[in-house]
């Protein structure tokens, strides 16, 4: 019975680094193409490597989620945002060098936050011990549920309108170029009356035939 429990922990820690290790060429990958399209479906392999890494964690849940939102929703929002903005990438390279002092600000600040984080004492399991496992009627989604909602419901709703804002932003930049769009005038629409809506016409049938003759 020992020797089973001991292989499948080797069979996990397989999976673990095989997942890991595709989950990082993936994000490398992401940030270093040129083309957005291709950084979008590495994106995509990000996702489903980290998804692995929760199932094997016993978050079935939050690796679901993952995959049928962020995968099935959110990336196909980013492909058509990335296709109808159409980009100018010559006015992009021209503005790069106004942006990279500031850009490698930036990636010097994140890349000591993550050495911070990642450094060799917050990991292994005397700092973080393995977690536990529980019993096959054991429901994560309803422990995440109560979580959600009770103490976390207020980030859970502000994260529900940054979303919203983000769509409307999204539609807003899409249509920014366009010159044969039609407005709508809420004041006109709201002002106008019964009479300025309809006219009515009264056509004599004979006349009009003998007309037409």
């Amino acid at each position: 019975m020992l020797s089973i429990g001991k292989k499948k922990m080797e069979f996990d820690q397989i999976l673990f680094y095989v997942f890991s290790f595709w989950f990082v060429v993936a994000s490398l990958a992401m940030v270093f193409l040129r083309n957005a399209a291709k950084a979008v479906l590495f994106l995509i392999l990000a996702f489903f490597s980290a998804a692995s890494i929760w199932i094997l964690l016993e978050a079935e849940f939050l690796a679901i989620t993952l995959i049928l939102v962020y995968v099935g929703a959110v990336m196909v929002l980013f492909l058509f945002i990335i296709k109808m903005l159409d980009i100018d990438k010559s006015a992009l390279r021209a503005k790069f060098a106004g942006y990279l002092p500031l850009g490698l600000m930036v990636a010097a600040i994140v890349v000591v936050e993550m050495v911070m984080v990642l450094g060799y004492n917050q990991f292994g399991l005397e700092a973080v011990p393995e977690p536990a496992r529980h019993a096959a009627d054991y429901s994560n989604i309803t422990v995440l549920a109560l979580q959600l909602y009770t103490d976390y419901v207020y980030a859970f709703e502000l994260a529900a309108v940054l979303l919203l804002i983000a769509i409307i932003a999204a539609i807003t930049l899409a249509h920014r170029n366009e010159t044969n769009r039609k407005s709508q005038s809420v004041s006109q629409q709201v002002n106008v009356k019964a009479r300025d809506r309809m006219r009515l016409v009264l056509i004599n049938s004979k006349n009009s035939g003998e007309s037409d003759d």
